[in-house]
């Protein structure tokens, strides 16, 4: 899908001149999700805005769905942008336009194209979890909706590569694995290929493979998702284990009270209520549900 070797971004004015890009490698297979990650300054930005068409190589070469992106005329790159690409700003204000609905802003791209689909749109943000939200507005919808409609504007002229600039920047980590969940379920229903930068290392974890890019080059290997999954496996059985072996205490202040671990009062099904029996049992507290009938009760 993506073949780029040697590519070279600098940006030049009259009095200075910065290396953005120096002779990186990339290349993604069709039907990929990606991640790519980097510090400030390390030129994920700016080769997403050339994968996205948004900027132009200085050199080496771009072959972007059998595209060579350095050939461009002004007229491929709007034509690219409206059929091969979808873009997902970090900045919701960039993705919505504040006095359309959510509805109307899925189909402003295929307006845009000529060919405008009420179905299609409403199909869209049913894949994105907003159905209930098609009339909302941008002032209307939180920091994660308005996430998720861009994420549907991004897909309305069916693109091959969807494109995401820090797309859980804004938001909880709650609200980030819904989104990267919603990357994931369109990924694998629709067979597109999807670029996300990042710099959240718990994103990057769950994507097919991350590229780390340095200074403008590509700085580390490929990271399979498997050997990921595996690793977090391995973890959390740890974490099982260990969990096993804990001891729980609670804690006793000067007074004598006892703060009880939730899950207790949970499985006791005592949460919300105010009192608790209170037994001494062979030298042991005992602490009871304020119903709960004794040993020595049952025996009588």
């Amino acid at each position: 899908m993506i073949d780029c070797q040697n590519l070279v971004k600098i940006y030049k004015t009259k009095e200075i001149e910065v290396v953005a890009l120096q002779g990186l490698d990339l290349a993604v297979e069709e039907g990929e999700l990606m991640a790519i990650i980097g510090n400030s300054g390390s030129g994920k930005s700016t080769l997403l805005n050339m994968l996205g068409g948004l900027d132009r190589p200085s050199a080496g070469k771009l072959i972007i769905d059998n595209r060579d992106m350095l050939k461009f005329t002004e007229k491929d790159y709007i034509k690219y942008k409206r059929e091969v690409v979808g873009f997902i700003w970090q900045n919701n204000a960039r993705n919505l336009v504040p006095y359309l609905t959510a509805t109307e802003n899925i189909e402003l791209p295929m307006i845009l194209k000529g060919k405008r689909d009420r179905g299609r749109a409403l199909e869209l943000l049913d894949m994105v979890g907003l159905s209930h939200r098609k009339k909302s507005k941008l002032n209307q919808l939180s920091g994660g909706e308005q996430q998720r409609v861009a994420i549907a504007i991004s897909l309305a002229n069916d693109p091959r590569l969807v494109l995401a600039d820090e797309p859980t920047g804004s938001v909880d980590s709650r609200t980030a694995s819904t989104i990267l969940d919603i990357f994931r379920d369109i990924n694998r229903a629709l067979g597109v290929t999807i670029i996300i930068v990042t710099h959240d290392m718990n994103l990057s974890r769950q994507v097919d493979r991350v590229v780390a890019i340095r200074d403008g080059r590509t700085s580390s290997e490929f990271i399979r998702r498997r050997s990921i999954l595996d690793e977090m496996r391995e973890l959390e059985q740890e974490e099982a284990a260990q969990q096993q072996e804990q001891v729980e205490y609670a804690v006793l202040d000067p007074a004598g009270r006892l703060q009880i671990p939730r899950d207790y009062l949970d499985a006791l099904g005592v949460s919300g209520k105010n009192k608790m029996r209170v037994e001494l049992e062979e030298g042991r507290v005992v602490l009871l549900p304020p119903d709960a009938e004794t040993e020595q009760h049952k025996e009588a």
